[in-house]
C-alpha cells in the first residue's frame, strides 16, 4: 500500500489537480484532508461520521495553529520579498515550512485511518470532505481515475 505522503504527490502532479487544489484551498476546504480522503477512496476504505470527525479532529487545530499561520505569513511577505532578497529567502524557508508542516499532518492523519479496512459502502470521501461540487473537485475525481 503506497503510503499518503507519495500519494498525495502523485495526485497533485497530475495536469490540473495543483490548481484545483489551490481553488478549493481558497474556497475554504482543507486540501490535506481532500488529499486523504482521496487515498481513503482509492483503498476502498467505507466513508462514515465517526471517521469523518476523526480525521477533523486532527486535522483542524493543526491547519489553524500551524499551517494556516505559515501560509498567511508567506502570503503577506510576497510583494515585499520581490523587493528584498534577505526576506525572499525567509519567505522560501517559510514555505518550505509550511510544506514540511502540510507533511506532519498527513502522516498524523495517515496513522489515523491506515487502520481502518476496506469494506463496502459510501466511499464518496470528496464529496463529504469537498463542502462544494466545483470543477475544481470534478478535476480531483479525474485525476484520480486517471491512475
Amino acid at each position: 500500500m503506497q503510503d499518503l505522503w507519495n500519494f498525495a504527490l502523485e495526485l497533485y502532479a497530475r495536469p490540473g489537480v495543483e490548481h484545483a487544489c489551490l481553488e478549493l484551498q481558497e474556497a475554504g476546504c482543507d486540501v490535506c484532508l481532500l488529499l486523504t480522503g482521496a487515498w481513503l477512496q482509492r483503498r476502498g476504505v467505507r466513508c462514515l461520521d465517526e471517521r469523518l470527525r476523526a480525521l477533523r479532529d486532527v486535522a483542524v487545530p493543526w491547519q489553524r495553529e500551524v499551517v494556516s499561520p505559515l501560509r498567511q505569513l508567506r502570503r503577506d511577505w510576497r510583494s515585499a520579498a520581490s523587493q528584498d532578497a534577505a526576506l525572499a529567502s525567509l519567505r522560501e524557508q517559510i514555505k518550505q515550512l509550511e510544506l514540511h508542516s502540510e507533511r506532519v499532518l498527513l502522516e498524523r492523519l495517515q496513522a489515523l485511518a491506515e487502520p481502518w479496512p476496506s469494506e463496502a459502502g459510501d466511499h464518496d470521501w470528496l464529496t463529504h470532505l469537498g463542502r462544494q461540487d466545483s470543477a475544481a473537485l470534478h478535476v480531483l475525481r479525474g485525476a484520480m481515475a486517471q491512475a
